[in-house]
């Protein structure tokens, strides 16, 4: 248990038997009346995004999230298996939980590993990721870099918008936020 006066950015809070995570918070003290603290919270299964406001020194209830860096080893059935680095424990994580991020995630690839009580919550990639191209178009003569796009297939499969000029076999970067070409690597 915590107040609303230790709240931070990246606390969790368990609100009505969900998780949230603290992404802002303002303490108010208006001229009339109590003192407030408002904030906005983001869902931490579902990335859904609420703003909420407590009287200060309300009592709220946190949550123990631990984010350990993992090694991604390989899929079993629906199961990505991750392994501890530390410990070397491996950990069973649902295709779900792990979502979009699937198509940037090469085995021996390390992610933070989010979890509750032993539950995986989420996986966080790095920013950007380096991927070789297995297929896409050939690119013409007269191609350039200010020209249109074209889809091309990286080796996890994932499908990504790169420049005309970009041929198979080329290692590319990708951010893992939007799935966005941002160059060769």
């Amino acid at each position: 248990m915590a107040t609303t006066n230790d709240l931070k950015n990246g606390l969790v809070l368990n609100l009505d038997g969900e998780l949230w995570a603290v992404v802002e918070f303002q303490h108010v003290k208006p001229g009339k009346g109590g003192a407030f603290v408002r904030t906005t919270l983001k869902n931490v299964l579902s990335g859904k995004v609420v703003d909420r406001t407590f009287n200060a020194g309300t009592k709220v209830d946190t949550a123990t999230v631990d984010k350990r860096t993992m090694q991604f080893l390989y899929v079993d059935g629906e199961d990505y298996i991750f392994m501890d680095l530390d410990t070397y424990d491996q950990i069973h994580v649902p295709g779900a939980t792990v979502g979009e991020n699937a198509n940037y995630l090469l085995p021996e690839a390390q992610a933070v590993v989010a979890t509750h009580e032993g539950v995986p919550l989420y996986v966080e990639l790095p920013t950007s990721v380096v991927l070789e191209i297995t297929y896409t178009e050939p690119g013409l003569q007269g191609d350039r870099s200010t020209g249109g796009n074209k889809p091309a297939t990286v080796e996890t499969g994932a499908t990504v918008m790169v420049p005309l000029f970009i041929s198979n076999g080329e290692k590319i970067k990708v951010d893992t936020r939007d799935g966005r070409y941002l160059g060769r690597a």
